[in-house]
């Protein structure tokens, strides 16, 4: 008697359990971080850029609806919250060099956060965006799991807001050596506190990749930015008519 299922019967059955969801996110970027490290850290091969592509370019294949594929990568999503508050530690660790430099990282803090808020409503509102795209963009002036519970607060789509965040950090990660050289901004410092400031998570993994102390300033950078962002935008969401 022949017991052996067909192979169409065992992938129906893979395809729709959680854990291939999860391997795929966890290979996906594997694949892009071996990239990343092959290419000696070129920031053109963001290994979360690299991982994106695998993941979506897979789903299609696969057609799989991403509810489906959330109920196994809400495991990665669960720990996004933890990562963040670790940044703790190279904040702990790096206080000591904050002499003599808080009121230059205050008045950074303040103008590319205001920056990054404006700049994307204005764009938003001149191409006549639904006010829920506006929220959206809003929020994703901070790290994607701040952003999230703020786009909740003021009623606008948490999950538009985390796409946001995302292509925000990978943009910010990828381009921002090239705008920091162009400026001529060297000290490290300065460089991974801009970083952290307009690429959130994904421009602070890139920061500690280049330099732990543009690492330590960008960590502290977005962890700031977080906690200013989560006060101040359902405070100001009201004047931008989200609802």
């Amino acid at each position: 008697m022949n017991n052996r299922l067909p192979i169409t019967e065992i992938w129906v059955y893979l395809s729709g359990s959680p854990l291939l969801a999860l391997i795929l996110t966890l290979t996906a970027y594997q694949i892009g971080f071996y990239l990343y490290q092959k290419s000696q850290r070129n920031p053109l091969a963001n290994p979360v850029a690299i991982a994106v592509l695998v993941v979506a370019t897979t789903l299609w294949l696969m057609d799989m609806p991403y509810d489906k594929y959330f109920e196994g990568a809400q495991f990665v999503h669960f720990l996004l919250g933890t990562a963040t508050v670790s940044l703790a530690v190279p904040i702990y660790r790096g206080i000591s060099g904050l002499k003599g430099r808080a009121f230059p990282l205050l008045l950074a803090l303040l103008c590319g956060g205001a920056t990054s808020i404006m700049s994307a409503v204005i764009i938003a509102r001149f191409f006549s965006a639904d006010p829920a795209i506006v929220g959206a963009l809003m929020s994703k002036s901070v790290t994607a799991p701040i952003a999230m519970g703020v786009a909740e607060r003021i009623g606008a789509s948490p999950t538009l807001t985390a796409v946001f965040a995302v292509a925000t950090g990978i943009l910010g990660a990828i381009l921002a050596r090239f705008v920091l050289d162009g400026l001529k901004i060297t000290a490290w410092w300065q460089r991974g506190f801009a970083i952290g400031v307009a690429a959130h998570g994904i421009g602070t993994s890139r920061a500690f990749s280049v330099h732990p102390e543009a690492g330590g300033y960008a960590s502290l950078a977005m962890g700031l930015h977080g906690i200013l962002g989560a006060v101040v935008i359902p405070l100001i969401a009201g004047y931008f008519t989200i609802h």
